[in-house]
């Protein structure tokens, strides 16, 4: 009686949580349809004040008082203003390239406000995913290149697949010594649930107008024609994802860097799918003096609504999550 009572109280909590998200997110709306579109999260940082900080802390506690006087006083005799920057982007990719968002504004941003001299560095680690979204990722680090901005893109642990055909994009590419290059493929897995369904009794059924709408599918029977249809769209795939290599670095022999092998950083360099073995900590000292180096991030605002969401969704999972261990507890004392 007390566990029937419980689930029902839970499903009016349920119902009364569910109303009042949605009025939470009416309001939002309108308060965000009223709201200024051009509020930003940008943070601009200093590497060299970092780094010279970072410096000046541990020669502080390494010198002697006179040591570190004079050490101060030689700083302050070879600080000039630099004019030239070095603006730093950070590209930590996943299957979707979902950081493309706050790719495209800072790019946008460093192409509004760069001047004759300065460059770009991207940070990138990346074992790729899908065709369309790092495609569109390679394209906005293109707009870079297009503008004559010089573009280094150092590679500290994986640039793969989709990753590479961003990295390529670069006028000089850097890898650390076992950083991943590579992985130049098309991959499709479709697990196929066809003969469970049969065992299980149920039919499952397909209706498509144009003969390769569909080709291979989960649920169905797949026929030797659906697995040849895919097959000639992945190497398709593939041929696309060559020739744009080959269009970025001329110097490649893409026949034999094609076969979806992935390499370490010395060996890649061998195959002129890098420039340079470098870590980016070393790139960021050695330009220390020559740019005023500024690390650029942008993070998409939280509207309201965005919050309203992620609370409801979070609140409704755990009202389930209370239901599973009543009904639960109600199987076991039953």
């Amino acid at each position: 009686m007390l566990i029937e009572l419980l689930s029902n109280y839970g499903l009016f909590l349920l119902k009364t949580i569910t109303i009042v998200v949605s009025i939470l997110l009416i309001i939002s709306a309108i308060i965000n349809s009223k709201k200024s579109n051009t509020d930003v999260n940008l943070t601009v940082k200093n590497i060299n004040t970092e780094l010279d900080e970072l410096e000046k802390s541990i020669k502080k506690n390494i010198f002697n008082k006179s040591e570190f006087k004079k050490f101060l006083k030689l700083k302050k005799k070879s600080q000039k203003d630099i004019e030239k920057k070095l603006f730093v982007l950070d590209f930590k990719g996943n299957i979707r390239a979902s950081e493309i968002v706050s790719l495209r504004r800072e790019i946008s941003g460093i192409l509004l406000s760069y001047k004759k001299g300065d460059e770009v560095l991207l940070r990138l680690e990346n074992s790729g995913g899908t065709v369309h979204e790092h495609g569109l990722a390679a394209s906005q680090l293109k707009r870079i290149k297009d503008n004559k901005i010089p573009l280094t893109i150092c590679v500290d642990k994986v640039a793969a697949s989709g990753g590479y055909m961003m990295a390529c994009v670069a006028n000089k590419i850097l890898a650390s010594p076992f950083a991943i290059i590579g992985s130049i493929g098309v991959l499709a897995q479709v697990p196929n649930f066809n003969k469970l369904l049969k065992d299980k009794g149920i039919n499952f059924e397909q209706h498509t107008a144009g003969n390769y709408k569909r080709t291979v599918t989960m649920f169905g029977e797949n026929t030797d024609e659906d697995r040849k249809k895919l097959n000639e769209q992945l190497e398709d795939i593939h041929v696309l994802f060559k020739d744009f290599i080959t269009s970025q670095r001329k110097n490649v022999d893409i026949d034999k860097v094609s076969t979806g092998e992935y390499w370490y950083g010395k060996s890649a360099l061998d195959l002129n799918l890098v420039d340079g073995i470098m870590t980016s900590d070393e790139y960021i000292l050695s330009m220390r003096n020559k740019f005023d180096i500024i690390l650029i991030k942008y993070k998409p605002v939280k509207t309201l609504s965005d919050k309203i969401s992620k609370f409801s969704s979070d609140l409704t999972k755990k009202t389930f999550n209370v239901f599973e261990q009543k009904n639960h507890d109600k199987d076991i004392f039953k």
